[in-house]
């Protein structure tokens, strides 16, 4: 099981970037998946979730901005972010567990995570 992110970078405030998570060793339908993301000096912090039954989780620090998506035939996970501010400025990680998650923002739901990839947002 590999959870393989990629998308991340350095953009300006107001700026957009989409995060994909590639996943190998298993389908990704009926996973639990989801975004979280870790800034320096704080807890990783559930950021967007897409459950077994495709409901979704937004942070309400993200509502309205990010977009989680799926491509079950990709097997590939993908954060839409819009209208980015620095406080989103994380390393993103990429989550999944197969299955339903009962608390979904609450990290210690997964078992398996990404290496992470760097989100910079400049003022």
């Amino acid at each position: 099981v590999r959870l393989l992110e990629s998308g991340g970078g350095s953009v300006q405030s107001g700026g957009s970037l989409r995060l994909s998570c590639v996943v190998s060793g298993y389908t990704i339908r009926g996973y639990c998946m989801g975004w979280f993301r870790q800034a320096p000096g704080k807890e990783r912090e559930g950021v967007a979730i897409l459950n077994t039954d495709d409901w979704t989780t937004y942070a309400d620090s993200v509502k309205g901005r990010f977009t989680i998506s799926k491509d079950n035939d990709k097997n590939t996970l993908y954060l839409e972010m819009n209208s980015l501010t620095p406080e989103d400025t994380a390393m993103y990680y990429c989550a999944a567990e197969p299955i339903r998650c009962d608390d979904p923002m609450d990290r210690a739901e997964y078992n398996h995570w990404g290496q992470g990839t760097q989100v910079t947002v400049s003022s």
